[in-house]
């Protein structure tokens, strides 16, 4: 592993955010339609709200389409309108009566600017913004399987908008070296985090006491933390052969997040635990609902992805909450872990370098620990903010509106 987190100086970070208008420049806010498959949580979700939040401060209206979800909750709290459509169907039929249905929306709510954030429902959103004479925007959140014609066809629709919304340069590198499209369609935006509710200075002592207290963690152990869904891409295999191959045994693992419906993966990880004798090192634990009093228990948080991951949210908000971060080399992550500064990167399924990352990032003092928390902070403060997030986005609706 080389280095130590701390013998390396601060770097600023370079991500690309679209021109943020200025003060004096005038503004002629629009009405901006998000198109989405459902909102039933998630990031593609948690930013179509952000975005509905942001743009009502800013004065533009704006409007959501969906099949409907848990999340329709928040928007009728911030009173931006949210139109049940089954848009998630990939059925043909279904989507070419969702173009009607789509331009119904578009008339009724006076829309300037159609925003798809999925393939599916981007398809009939790009034919009712064509049809209907507004702007069609799209964002691309993954780098979507390559595969035959037909494959490629349908994720293409993400490249056809006048403006491409890419949440990292990994993305853009990957819309540019995939699909037809000129360099100047493409922007850069970060997604990001909410720096006030991932701050450590928001988390009281009582939240964190009774999560400890509810999860019956141990005293007296490293906490590694490994938040995400229990899938396999996700890594927990290549984290618990880690825990084995450390110098450290003082440590439990936590798997933090949804695992219902996965009982198959869950007893593979219960018995591979058992193989390598880390009984009551690694616990499982489902869905939470305060993932910020979470991270504040854990001393160094995994995100060790076999596949690379569009941007990485888990890694931000770790580093928000001033947790280094050790995660697999690829993706986003190269771009939100500053390798030696906030964390870590280690090679994808190299089993080894991730446990003397882990045991580097155990053995820090109690002084380094600080220094690596005001850095990571910093670094996400500085880069990877809801207000950097939604400001550059609504600059791209802007430019549009005003031809530049």
């Amino acid at each position: 592993m080389g280095h130590g987190i701390i013998s390396l100086p601060f770097k600023k970070n370079v991500v690309t955010h679209s021109t943020i208008p200025d003060q004096d420049r005038e503004r002629s806010p629009g009405t901006v339609l998000q198109v989405l498959p459902n909102l039933n949580g998630g990031g593609v979700e948690r930013g179509t709200v952000e975005m509905a939040s942001a743009m009502k401060a800013a004065g533009w209206k704006s409007v959501v389409v969906s099949a409907g979800g848990t999340m329709v909750y928040e928007l009728e709290k911030l009173g931006v309108p949210h139109i049940t459509l089954p848009v998630a169907s990939k059925n043909p039929l279904v989507m070419r009566r969702n173009v009607k249905r789509l331009m119904k929306v578009i008339e009724e709510y006076d829309v300037n600017i159609v925003h798809a954030r999925s393939r599916a429902p981007a398809w009939s959103a790009m034919a009712a913004a064509r049809k209907a004479g507004v702007h069609f925007v799209t964002t691309f959140h993954a780098a979507y399987t390559r595969g035959g014609f037909f494959k490629n066809t349908y994720n293409s629709v993400m490249a056809r908008g006048e403006k491409v919304i890419a949440i990292s340069d990994f993305i853009a590198r990957h819309i540019a070296e995939n699909y037809t499209i000129d360099a100047d369609r493409i922007v850069t935006i970060p997604r990001g985090v909410d720096s006030r509710k991932f701050n450590p200075a928001a988390v009281s002592a009582e939240r964190i006491i009774k999560m400890a207290s509810d999860w019956r963690l141990p005293d007296g152990v490293s906490v590694v933390m490994l938040p995400g869904r229990l899938t396999r891409l996700k890594g927990h295999v290549m984290l618990i052969r880690a825990l084995a191959a450390m110098q450290n045994k003082n440590v439990l693992a936590l798997f933090v997040g949804a695992g219902e419906g996965r009982e198959a993966y869950r007893t593979e990880l219960n018995e591979l635990v058992k193989s390598l004798h880390l009984e009551g090192k690694v616990q499982i634990k489902d869905y939470c609902s305060d993932m910020p009093a979470a991270l504040m228990l854990a001393d160094v948080v995994v995100s060790a992805t076999q596949v690379p991951e569009g941007f990485g949210r888990v890694s931000v908000e770790a580093q928000a909450m001033g947790r280094p971060v050790i995660a697999t080399a690829h993706g986003g992550s190269l771009e939100t872990v500053l390798d030696g500064e906030t964390g870590w990167l280690v090679p994808v399924t190299d089993e080894t370098a991730l446990a003397e990352a882990l045991d580097l990032a155990l053995g820090m003092t109690s002084s380094e620990r600080e220094i690596v928390a005001a850095r990571t902070r910093q670094h996400v403060v500085e880069n990877f903010t809801i207000e950097k997030m939604c400001q550059s986005t609504l600059a791209v609706y802007q430019d549009l509106l005003t031809g530049e």
